[in-house]
């Protein structure tokens, strides 16, 4: 019985092969050929209609939400340290959107220049426009921060030559060194606390913002991107028939020292 299995599988094993052999292809490889296909603007002379057709609904969907307009700048705002037109805009909207959370004023904005990608232009602002600026997927985070804390933080702060600020003044030296550091027009106490209104990004002490991470109490909620603050900001402002519009007020300034 053991002999005759043996027998069966053997049989079946040899029909696999005989059929599998009689499904190969006869083709061989007579030649090959290489080369180097330049992905640049060359691709792009020969459009392929097949391709526009496929993505036109799409595109057109994808540019009519892009160029929807939001509002209007009234001015064109800058990005660079040690103080700006359009980190200061932001960092309000931050300080705005944390007392919108707390129920009361926040303390203090704060915001990375390095987080601002593209300057704001005079004229319409559009979802596009939101998109360039604020490319990355930052969320709020309200900070309570000690009067220590705080301090580190300006130091952090002077340290990188400078960030975009909002409720509160910082001079510091040539040795990138503070000098002066108040909040809400007063000299920081060490015996209080302050809320801070910044990113997550900035919240995990990224950037060298090294006193974050050591916050006395963090809420991030979910779903307050930067960006949709900042079009919910803009939206509202027009709404109201107001231009959005910034001013440099002193907040950061480095003295020679």
């Amino acid at each position: 019985m053991k002999r005759r299995s043996i027998q069966c599988v053997w049989g079946l094993m040899l029909c696999t092969s005989l059929f599998l052999s009689g499904c190969r292809s006869h083709y061989v490889v007579s030649d090959v050929q290489s080369g180097r296909i330049a992905i640049d603007a060359t691709l792009d002379a020969v459009e392929s209609q097949e391709a526009v057709q496929l993505v036109a609904p799409y595109r057109a969907k994808i540019d009519s939400m892009m160029n929807s307009v939001l509002g209007e700048s009234e001015i064109s705002m800058d990005r660079k340290r040690p103080e700006c037109l359009l980190g200061n805009l932001v960092a309000d909207i931050l300080r705005m959107s944390a007392a919108q959370l707390l129920g009361k004023p926040a303390d203090m904005g704060l915001v990375n220049v390095g987080g601002l990608r593209a300057d704001l232009l005079k004229g319409n602002i559009t979802v596009s426009t939101a998109f360039e600026v604020l490319p990355f997927e930052n969320s709020l985070c309200v900070l309570t921060l000690t009067g220590q804390q705080m301090k580190e933080l300006m130091q952090n702060i002077a340290t990188r030559g400078g960030e975009c600020i909002s409720g509160a003044t910082l001079v510091f030296n040539s040795k990138n060194e503070v000098v002066e550091a108040t909040i809400q027009g007063k000299p920081i106490d060490d015996n209080a606390t302050y809320t801070l209104g910044t990113i997550n990004y900035l919240a995990e002490g990224n950037d060298g913002m090294h006193a974050l991470p050591k916050a006395i109490l963090k809420d991030c909620p979910d779903g307050l991107t930067l960006r949709g603050l900042f079009m919910d900001y803009v939206k509202e402002q027009t709404r109201q028939g107001k231009k959005i519009t910034s001013k440099m007020e002193g907040r950061i300034s480095k003295i020679d020292n």
